[in-house]
This record gives C-alpha cells, structure tokens and sequence, in this order.
C-alpha cells in the first residue's frame, strides 16, 4: 500500500489549527468555544504507509490547559467500501506531549512505545469528490464497535466521527456513559463545526 492522493489530501484538510468561534457565538448554551490543534508527526512510526497526526484541544479561557491529547493514524483500508481509515492512539506519557499543539517540538523524539493502541477506536473513511482534487470526507465507526480508554483508573468510553473538508473540521466526538449508552457530553446537539484558522499541511512528511 502507498500514500493515495486522497489519504494525503484528509492528511492535508486536517492538519491545522482550529476553533469553533462563530459556533459558540452563535449557541453558546451547547458550544464551548475551541480551540483545536491537529499537529503533523514528522516521524513514520509504523511501517505500513500512514500519516500521523497528533491532537488536543483547549477552551479559549484556557488555551495553556489543553486535554484530550490523541494520535490519530490515518491509512489506507482493505474494506473497498471504505478506502480509508482512522486509528486512534492515547500517549503513553501525556505530560510528554500536552501541550504540544502549540510546541510542536515535543513531537521530534516520539518512538512507537509512546503510543498506545486504542482497541475499537477505528473509524471507516469514505470521500466525495466535490470538484477535481476537492474532497468532503466522512468518518463514522464501524457498527457495534466500541471505543473506551483507561485514564487515572477510570474507563471512559467515547463516540468517535468527524468530517474534513479544506476549510471545516467537523467534530462528532461525544462522551458515553457506559451503563446507559446515553451521551454525557460532546456533540450531543450536532457537531463541533470548526473553522481552519492556520494550516500545518507543509509539515507532513513527504518521504513515505
């Protein structure tokens, strides 16, 4: 498998800084107002072709505190149904890399063992060509898949999804309680509808 020019054009819509504002303005009772980082690792840490990225976000009051650290490995997928595919990561180590969004520096030195596997955490990927080189993509779980993370001695369990367009990230990302399966925060009234304020896309590696 190679990098497709679709892979690397989500890689490219992706990679950026973000942050809902007009959202927020607009209802700020459902949407906290943002800020989204989407840093390119500039290392290939796995040896089948993908692209990293490394994300966290922060409330706007709060942008030295952000949470939510993740890496998200987008590849290419055997399911001709869905070319694509997103594999979600926690850091092993959070302090080593939060704050990373803003000093992308803490990225340099990562090696595999700093990355833990998220089982269930896959989204499948499809794309609408909307004009030559201009996609919209979608990211949606597989049915029945189930998403949960161990932090602090707690399992949390999470809704993945998100679209990517050159301009927009949309987030889905909604938190689940696990006894009720009712949604607990998150894009519980529709997604987070970030606008791209900078983009990284230069920063993503070349050689894979």
């Amino acid at each position: 498998m190679v990098i497709s020019p679709e892979l690397r054009a989500l890689a490219e819509y992706m990679a950026g800084e973000f942050n809902n504002q007009a959202q927020a303005l607009a209802d700020p009772v459902w949407y906290v107002h943002l800020h989204l980082w989407h840093r390119p690792v500039p290392l290939n840490l796995f040896s089948e072709p993908s692209l990293i990225l490394f994300a966290e976000q922060a409330n706007i009051v709060n942008l030295n505190q952000p949470y939510r650290p993740r890496f998200i490995q987008l590849r290419p997928s055997l399911n001709p149904e869905f070319p694509l595919e997103a594999q979600y990561y926690m850091p092993q180590n959070i302090s080593q890399v939060q704050g990373a969004g803003q000093d992308p520096e803490r990225l340099q030195h990562l090696t595999p063992e700093d990355l833990k596997l998220l089982p269930g955490c896959t989204l499948n990927i499809t794309y609408q060509v909307l004009s030559p080189n201009h996609y919209r993509f979608k990211a949606i779980p597989p049915k029945d898949q189930i998403c949960c993370f161990s932090y602090q001695n707690k399992t949390y369990q999470v809704e993945l999804g998100f679209e990517a367009t050159p301009d927009e990230f949309f987030s889905y990302d909604k938190g689940i309680d696990p006894s009720t399966g009712k949604p607990l925060w998150g894009a519980m009234l529709g997604p987070f509808q970030f606008q791209k304020q900078s983009c990284f896309a230069s920063l993503l590696p070349n050689d894979l």
